[in-house]
């Protein structure tokens, strides 16, 4: 996959696994806030936030990719993305750092027990892997 330099991803994680968005999709990255549920939502939506005067929905990776809830955490993190005229939150577990990749790699079929397609990419760090998310089908996931 071809790969710019300037190019620039958050990094943040659930659990022990790391993952990516790029950082022009971010609005901003916010402490846990009281989340007003709603009824009739999909099980992976946790509710609305009030952001300034703007109720924004909020999601849970963790439900999303099938991994136990737990208790929030002082580390635990809302990161608000701008897809295309929504602005939704995210819940992480903690955000790592800003971070660019200088290989990534096509997504296989399963990453670590999710479907590929919620990937565009797996970048390669020192670290390890970081899964590359693709808010289309994060955030429009049926």
């Amino acid at each position: 996959m071809q790969v710019t330099a300037q190019e620039q991803y958050v990094e943040f994680g659930i659990e022990d696994e790391q993952y990516a968005i790029r950082i022009q999709d971010i609005y901003e990255i916010i402490k846990i806030q009281d989340i007003t549920q709603i009824p009739n939502v999909k099980p992976y939506v946790r509710g609305v936030i009030n952001l300034r005067g703007k109720i924004i929905p909020v999601i849970s990776l963790r439900n999303l990719f099938a991994i136990e809830e737990t208790d929030y955490l002082k580390t635990t993190r809302i990161v608000v993305v701008h897809h295309y005229e929504d602005t939704v939150g995210i819940i992480v577990d903690h955000v790592n750092k800003v971070t660019t990749f200088t290989d990534i790699q096509p997504p296989p079929e399963q990453v670590g027990g999710i479907a590929g397609n919620f990937f565009v990419g797996i970048g390669i760090t020192g670290n390890g892997l970081v899964g590359i998310l693709k808010l289309d089908e994060v955030l429009l996931h049926d």
